[in-house]
């Protein structure tokens, strides 16, 4: 492999010849050997947006001559385009501020704005820290990332996953309104309901997780960016806050605000991590409405096997014809793989001293993998599995004709004990309910029909 020679303020270091990164990103990549995970490839992009929104303030605002700014800007067209791909190898186990990171982006940036200066024979010099950094910090333009990342990837991919798979179930519930079958509670027979109200509850659930998660990220639109080192705004303009973000909003197309404390914005980590609480919500309603659909379907024969799933691949490497419910286990996975990562949020956004959180890359890892996984799981689950749920109507009636639980509909007619002591005569001499309530003598045939009419079982009794 070919070298040259990169210097900074702690002197000469080899650096790749092929690459464009520098001397701080070198010294990065050989002293954090640690583990396989690298900062994640959405947050490279949105560094390559708030790089080009800095530049295009400081040349408005005259602290950036327009020769340099547009070179910036130039260079940051190009990541963003993905031609700086395989520049940004670094290890997610670095300093706890993303210095590194930032400072990664910044000498590839500078590096690529020298080559297009002098592609257009101009003389002059584009450094990484006085021009691309210039009116920032890592301390800010970090907690800005996280932000940023956490609003488009949620517009951009969960939240129509969510739409989509939640669409899903409304459709089934209105397919299936009128399939009455037997309910469940502790795992045990339970009063009647139709499959379509069944099928309404987990569309509901994925209604009001859209609506929190809708709610939980207007917080992230305050950006830290602005506030420098500490929150003062030292080396930056006065204004230089508000236009980073409008420039921002205008960039990206979704709305965001300088954060009105800087101080609180750059040390706290509340928003991320309570975005990621609704994020760990959804996953817990994901884990039910997989589980489900995986009991429903199980058997199919000796099981409940009220609906049948698509029948996507076999199943056993010795079973024959044995087919599994694998995207409710592939979704359950990610459901475990999400609640590990709000525990590392949680506890990283509670660290830090003072004027700075120093957990950063280990939360925008985490929560990028988060949103990343749910969105494609329940892309995956809509088009593999829900879309595919069908009924099994003589699984269904069966299931509800030998339930015993339905003479809670008699309870109004005849009391709950006497109810009780019908449905326990039934059981003892195998005889179906009808037949038991009848030999009571508490009630007649024709209010056998009235109070045990399953069609009035599923809804309030006029």
């Amino acid at each position: 492999m070919e070298y040259r020679i990169e210097k900074d303020s702690m002197g000469e270091i080899k650096v790749p010849a092929d690459k464009l990164w520098g001397a701080q990103t070198q010294r990065s990549y050989e002293n954090f050997r640690i583990g396989e995970e690298k900062i994640p490839y959405e947050l490279v992009k949105v560094f390559g947006i708030l790089k080009k929104a800095a530049a295009a303030v400081n040349r408005e605002i005259g602290v950036l001559d327009s020769e340099r700014a547009d070179a910036i800007m130039a260079a940051c067209d190009e990541l963003l385009a993905g031609k700086l791909d395989g520049n940004f190898p670094l290890a997610v186990w670095q300093t706890g501020s993303g210095t590194q990171f930032n400072m990664n982006i910044n000498e590839v940036l500078a590096k690529r704005a020298n080559q297009l200066v002098v592609s257009r024979g101009l003389e002059l010099f584009i450094h990484p820290n006085d021009h691309v950094n210039k009116s920032q910090s890592s301390n800010d333009i970090f907690p800005t990332s996280l932000h940023v990342v956490g609003i488009l990837m949620l517009q951009e991919r969960l939240l129509p996953a969510l739409r989509t798979l939640r669409m899903t179930f409304e459709q089934k519930a209105d397919d299936f309104k009128d399939i009455i079958k037997i309910g469940r509670t502790h795992l045990m027979d339970a009063t009647p309901l139709t499959l379509g109200q069944e099928v309404s509850g987990w569309a509901a659930m994925l209604a009001r997780d859209e609506a929190m998660l809708s709610s939980g990220m207007e917080f992230l639109r305050d950006l830290a960016i602005g506030g420098t080192a500490v929150g003062t705004g030292i080396n930056s303009h006065p204004r230089f806050a508000v236009m980073a973000a409008e420039e921002i909003s205008r960039l990206t197309g979704e709305r965001f605000i300088s954060a009105p404390n800087k101080f609180q914005s750059m040390t706290s980590k509340a928003e991320i991590a309570m975005v990621h609480g609704i994020l760990k919500a959804l996953a817990a309603d994901l884990m039910k409405i997989a589980n489900d659909i995986r009991w429903l379907a199980s058997g199919p024969r000796c099981g409940i096997g009220e609906i049948t799933i698509p029948e996507n691949e076999p199943g056993s490497s010795i079973m024959p014809a044995k087919v599994n419910p694998t995207q409710s286990e592939a979704l359950t996975m990610v459901v475990a793989q999400v609640l590990g990562n709000d525990t590392t949020i949680a506890f990283a956004a509670s660290q830090g001293n003072f004027q700075l959180n120093v957990f950063m890359p280990v939360i925008a890892y985490n929560v990028v993998q988060s949103i990343r996984l749910m969105a494609d799981t329940m892309k995956s689950f809509n088009e593999h599995c829900a879309v595919g749920i069908m009924p099994n109507r003589d699984k269904i009636a069966y299931n509800l004709q030998r339930s015993l639980i339905l003479v809670t509909g008699l309870v109004p007619l005849v009391g709950y004990d006497q109810a009780a002591r019908i449905a326990k005569h039934a059981a003892k001499d195998g005889i179906t309910l009808r037949e038991a309530a009848l030999e009571s003598g508490l009630v007649t045939e024709e209010e056998y029909e009235q109070y045990m009419d399953p069609a009035r079982l599923v809804k309030p009794r006029e």
